[in-house]
C-alpha cells in the first residue's frame, strides 16, 4: 500500500526536498498572483486556487518523507506570513488587509499541528487525509456554492447553501476512501470510516466564522480517521 512503497524508496537529500516543495509552492503562489493582478478573476476564486494549490504540498510531503521538524518550521513561517498579512498588504491575492477571516492563519497551522502528531508516530496518511479533506472539500464547496447555490440555510450569522455543504460531505468522503483505500485496502472499514468524516468535516465547515473550519475540520477529520482506524 502507499505507506509501505514511500518506506521502501529511500528519502531524496535536504535539498531535493526542499527544491521540489519550494517550486511547488511558489508556482501556485505566482498563478494566484498572476490570475488576481492581470485577470478579471473573481477573488474568491484566487483564494481557492491557494488553499487548493497549498495544501497539495501535503502529498508532497508524504512522498518525499520530509522530517517533521521541515514542515513545522514550515508551518510556523507560513503562519507568521499569514498573520502579517491580515495588517499588511502582502500577498493581497490571499488576504485583503483587515479582511474578517482568520483562514489561512488557520491553515497553516492546522498543517503544522497534523504533521507534529502523525510524523513521528509513523502515521502521515492521517495528516494527509486530514488536510486534503479541507483541501478539495472546502474548496469545492466554496466554488460549487457560489456558483450553484440555490438552497440556502441560516446557521447563526451565517449564510450556508445545501449544495455547498452536500459537496463538502461528498469530496470528503472520496478524499478520506481513496487515501484510506490506498493504506488499508478494500476492508469494509475502508469505506465506513469515511462516512464519519464526510458528516463531522461537513458539519464543521457550516460553522466556518471568522474561518475556523480551516483549523476544525483538517485537524476533526485526522483525528477522528485515526481514532476509528483503532477502534474498528
Amino acid at each position: 500500500m502507499l505507506t509501505e512503497v514511500f518506506s521502501l524508496v529511500s528519502p531524496p537529500s535536504f535539498w531535493v526536498q526542499l527544491t521540489v516543495v519550494g517550486i511547488w509552492l511558489s508556482c501556485v503562489v505566482l498563478l494566484a498572483e498572476w490570475l488576481g493582478r492581470y485577470t478579471e478573476t473573481d477573488a474568491e476564486i484566487v483564494r481557492k486556487v491557494v488553499h487548493i494549490g497549498v495544501g497539495n504540498v501535503i502529498l508532497l510531503a508524504w512522498w518525499l518523507q520530509i522530517p517533521a521538524w521541515m514542515g513545522i518550521t514550515a508551518s510556523v513561517l507560513a503562519s507568521a506570513i499569514a498573520f502579517t498579512s491580515y495588517y499588511v498588504p502582502i500577498l493581497a491575492s490571499m488576504n485583503s488587509v483587515g479582511r474578517k477571516s482568520w483562514g489561512t492563519f488557520f491553515y497553516a497551522i492546522s498543517i503544522g499541528v497534523l504533521i507534529a502528531w502523525f510524523w513521528p508516530i509513523h502515521q502521515p496518511q492521517y495528516a494527509a487525509l486530514g488536510i486534503l479533506v479541507m483541501t478539495w472539500g472546502d474548496g469545492l464547496a466554496a466554488l460549487i456554492g457560489r456558483r450553484f447555490g440555490r438552497h440556502p440555510y441560516q446557521l447563526w450569522d451565517m449564510q450556508k447553501s445545501w449544495e455547498g455543504s452536500l459537496t463538502m460531505a461528498g469530496v470528503s468522503y472520496v478524499v478520506s476512501s481513496a487515501i484510506l483505500f490506498g493504506v488499508q485496502g478494500n476492508t469494509w472499514q475502508t469505506w465506513c470510516i469515511p462516512l464519519a468524516v464526510a458528516i463531522v468535516a461537513a458539519g464543521l465547515e457550516a460553522f466556518s466564522k471568522f474561518g475556523i473550519d480551516n483549523l476544525t475540520v483538517p485537524i476533526a477529520s485526522g483525528a477522528l480517521s485515526f481514532l476509528l482506524s483503532k477502534i474498528l
